[in-house]
C-alpha cells in the first residue's frame, strides 16, 4: 500500500475513534442544543487536526490511546469556531449540509458554539483517566487555551482586514497564522505534550505546523476561487461575497490598473452582486497572476515545513512518514 493510501486509511480509522470519543463525552439536555452542537461532527470532515495530534504524539513516542482526548478536544474547539464563523460570514452551507444557524437560528447556534467550547476542555481532561499525569494535562490545557485565544485574535484580524486601505500580503500572513495555522500548530504541540516530549521537540513541531498551516489556508483560498463547489461542500465565490481579503484578492488589488481595481472593490463584499459579477471579479483576479503567486507562496511555506520536519528525530518512523505525507496533502488537496 502506498503512503498516501495508508495515510487516508489511518485518517479514517482515527476519525472514527475520535468521533466515538466525542459522542461519548458530548451528551445531555436539552436535546436541541446538543443536536445543533454535533451537526458538523456528524456531517463528516477531514479530521486533519485530530490526525496531527495523534501523529505528533506517536512521533514523540506516545501512544495513539493517550492522544485521543487531545485529538477530540481540538476537533471540538475547531467545530465551535466553525459555527461562530458561519454566523459572522452568514454562510448557508458547510460540509455539504446547511449551517447550524440556518437550521436552528442564530441564537441557538451561538449557544451550541459556547457549549462546544466548554466540552473541548472536558474532552482533554479525560486524558487523566488514561493515566496521563496531571502536569501534562495541565500543560496541554494551557496550549488549548492559547490556541483558542490566538484563533479569536485571527478571526478579529480577518474581519478588520477589509478596512485596511492598502492591505499587504504580510498582513494576510499575520492573520492566517493566527486564524488557521495556530490551531494546527497547537494540535501538534498538544500531541507532543501528552506524549511527554521535550521542549525542543514541542517548539520544532509547533513551527513545522505553523508553516504547513499557512500553506493549508492559502490552498483553501485558491480552492474558494477555482475549486469545485460539489467537492468542496461549500459555495465558491463565498470569499468574494463576504469581501474577504484573501491572498489572491490582496495580490490582485495591488497589481491591477485603477479601472480593474475599482471594479473589483465594487463587487467585493457586495452580497447583492450577481453570479456574473462574481465571475468577472474572479477573472480580474486570475488575470492579475494572483493564482500563480499564491501557489508559489503556498509551496514556499510547505517546503519550509518539510525542511523543518526533516530535522526532527522521530521515535516512531511510521508516524513520521505519515506526518510528512499529511503536510503534502495539505498543500495539494482539492477539497
Amino acid at each position: 500500500m502506498c503512503l498516501a493510501m495508508e495515510l487516508l486509511k489511518y485518517a479514517e480509522e482515527v476519525g472514527k475513534e475520535v468521533e466515538e470519543f466525542i459522542y461519548n463525552v458530548i451528551k445531555g439536555e436539552p436535546w436541541k442544543v446538543y443536536e445543533a452542537s454535533l451537526h458538523y461532527i456528524k456531517a463528516g470532515g477531514k479530521r486533519l487536526r485530530p490526525l496531527v495530534v495523534i501523529l505528533a504524539s506517536r512521533i514523540a513516542g506516545g501512544s495513539e490511546e493517550i492522544a485521543i482526548p487531545g485529538a477530540a478536544a481540538v476537533e471540538v474547539l475547531h467545530t465551535f469556531t466553525l459555527i461562530h464563523d458561519d454566523i459572522i460570514d452568514k454562510d448557508e452551507l458547510r460540509r455539504g449540509v446547511p449551517t447550524v444557524h440556518k437550521l436552528w437560528g442564530t441564537d441557538m447556534a451561538i449557544i451550541a458554539g459556547d457549549l462546544l467550547f466548554a466540552y473541548a476542555y472536558k474532552c482533554l481532561l479525560k486524558a487523566l483517566e488514561l493515566g496521563v499525569s496531571s502536569d501534562r494535562v495541565a500543560k496541554a490545557i494551557e496550549a488549548l487555551t492559547d490556541a483558542a485565544i490566538t484563533v479569536a485574535e485571527g478571526q478579529a484580524l480577518d474581519m478588520m482586514l477589509p478596512e485596511v486601505r492598502e492591505a499587504r500580503v504580510e498582513d494576510y500572513i499575520t492573520m492566517v497564522s493566527k486564524k488557521t495555522a495556530a490551531l494546527f500548530a497547537y494540535s501538534a504541540k498538544i500531541g507532543g505534550i501528552l506524549a511527554g516530549a521535550p521542549e525542543e521537540f514541542l517548539l520544532n513541531i509547533f513551527n513545522i505546523m505553523m508553516n504547513a498551516g499557512v500553506a493549508f489556508q492559502i490552498r483553501d483560498d485558491i480552492l474558494g476561487l477555482v475549486g469545485d463547489e460539489k467537492v468542496l461542500g461549500k459555495p465558491v465565490y463565498s470569499d468574494l461575497r463576504e469581501g474577504k481579503r484573501t491572498v489572491l484578492v490582496i495580490y490582485a488589488l495591488n497589481n491591477v490598473n485603477l479601472e480593474k481595481k475599482a471594479k473589483l472593490l465594487k463587487i467585493l463584499g457586495n452580497r447583492n452582486a450577481s453570479l456574473d459579477e462574481f465571475k468577472e471579479a474572479a477573472k480580474i483576479i486570475l488575470e492579475s497572476g494572483a493564482l500563480e503567486y499564491s501557489e508559489s507562496l503556498a509551496e514556499m511555506y510547505a517546503t519550509r515545513a518539510l525542511e523543518l520536519l526533516n530535522e526532527l528525530k522521530p521515535v516512531n518512523v511510521e508516524a513520521f512518514d505519515m506526518f510528512k505525507e499529511l503536510i503534502r496533502f495539505m498543500i495539494k488537496r482539492r477539497y
